[in-house]
């Protein structure tokens, strides 16, 4: 049994990883004012994480090595790698463009419900009654936010929505299929190899969309990747997984709920962002949905 020590400690740990994650949104938005696109930001976030995930595979690789692992495990890491963190973030920066960092973090956090969903049609999971209840709650949220902003901001706005409707499918996919995995790699490891893949996956991708052309951008691109890449990428990785392992990852579930929180403050302060009295209305009802939802799966 834990102590109460070491779950303060846990919560706190979770809490930075958090809140460093949720900075990621504010950071891509700031490197877009040095007009540079979706895949070149995306890059040289990869560009300076992929030394980190490399060490750590080197570190980890005879980590579970008296588990069978055929060819068949290593397919499956490729396929959650291209989905799971190329794809996801993709459409991620993608979405970047036309929405508010702020709206993006509210729109993405329904990631929880979806890996219910494909729990429940792939692996016939029931999901209860409050569950059900927690998830419309959650989509009437964002209706109520994303409608509005449409109306502030424009069509566009049906764009960015889509994108990020399309990051949060892809990355569910990529939780909801890939929890069988995990074990027989182990944690580090497999989030390493999955890294290095989407990694790969990105190079090739501005490689042949930018024929490899990387010292034409201006410092702070640079500068904000390097920040992409340790302190809301490599960083908040780290420290999630051992508030995960303190506190229990249906723990976590709940305290994630900052995440929105922490973006649109952030956004507030380094954007200059404002949400209507009714997107905030919107966000509130999300993040109450979710941190049901999660409760729900914990008990």
């Amino acid at each position: 049994m834990k102590s109460p020590k070491s779950f303060v400690y846990g919560i706190v740990l979770g809490l930075i990883g958090i809140i460093l994650f949720s900075s990621k949104a504010v950071m891509v938005k700031l490197a877009y004012q040095y007009e540079v696109d979706a895949i070149s930001v995306l890059l040289f976030r990869m560009l300076f994480s992929f030394p980190f995930y490399v060490v750590i595979a080197i570190i980890f690789r005879h980590k579970n090595s008296d588990t069978d692992l055929v060819k068949k495990d290593y397919l499956w890491v490729f396929f959650f790698g291209f989905v799971g963190y190329y794809l996801s973030s993709y459409f991620d920066f993608l979405g970047l463009i036309y929405i508010k960092a702020s709206l993006e973090r509210i729109i993405l956090f329904i990631y929880p419900t979806i890996v219910i969903l494909f729990n429940r049609v792939f692996l016939k999971q029931a999901v209860s009654k409050n569950q059900i209840y927690a998830i419309i709650l959650t989509y009437i949220g964002i209706i109520i936010a994303f409608w509005n902003e449409v109306a502030i901001s424009g069509n566009d706005t049906y764009l960015g929505g889509f994108f990020i409707v399309l990051c949060a499918v892809t990355y569910a996919a990529y939780l909801s299929g890939s929890g069988w995995l995990i074990p027989k790699f182990g944690v580090a490891k497999f989030t390493a190899y999955v890294m290095i893949v989407s990694c790969i996956c990105v190079f090739i991708h501005y490689g042949i969309s930018h024929k490899m052309d990387l010292l034409n951008y201006s410092w702070q691109v640079y500068f904000l990747g390097f920040l992409l890449a340790v302190f809301a990428t490599v960083i908040p990785s780290f420290l999630v997984s051992a508030s995960i392992k303190l506190i229990s990852s249906s723990n976590f579930a709940v305290i994630a709920a900052v995440g929105p929180i922490s973006t649109i403050i952030l956004a507030a302060i380094f954007l200059n962002e404002q949400l209507t009295l009714l997107q905030l209305l919107g966000a509130f009802a999300v993040i109450i949905g979710i941190s049901l939802v999660s409760l729900s799966k914990k008990n």
